[in-house]
């Protein structure tokens, strides 16, 4: 596979804010499905499409454990790539900030 086209359904997989934040759930370590359910405030029906859509991407692991499905990022420098993504929105508003600012006193 060319590396683009996966690096493009990488970044696909995490385009969407409840799969981001079951990853930032699943920051801290695994967790069973059970457990992000309430934090997630979605169906579960969409949490386990999201859940389905990060697992083909590559980007979780889950293993079952009678009838519970536990998932935990496969490889944590995916977090590195949401840590940039903050520092580059923070980076932003500090900007937009400091433009008001100028504008304000003008």
């Amino acid at each position: 596979m060319d590396i683009l086209q996966r690096k493009a359904e990488i970044l696909k997989a995490l385009g969407k804010p409840t799969r981001l934040r079951i990853l930032e759930i699943l920051r801290e370590g695994e967790r069973c499905v059970c457990e992000m359910l309430p934090l997630l405030n979605e169906e579960q029906a969409n949490v386990s499409k999201s859940l389905a859509i990060l697992r083909q991407a590559g980007v979780v692991e889950y293993r079952k454990e009678g009838v519970s499905s536990y998932y935990k990022i496969k490889n944590k420098e995916v977090l590195d790539i949401l840590d940039k993504v903050e520092k580059v929105i923070q980076k932003e508003l500090l900007h937009s900030a400091k433009l008001a600012k100028t504008i304000g006193s003008k």
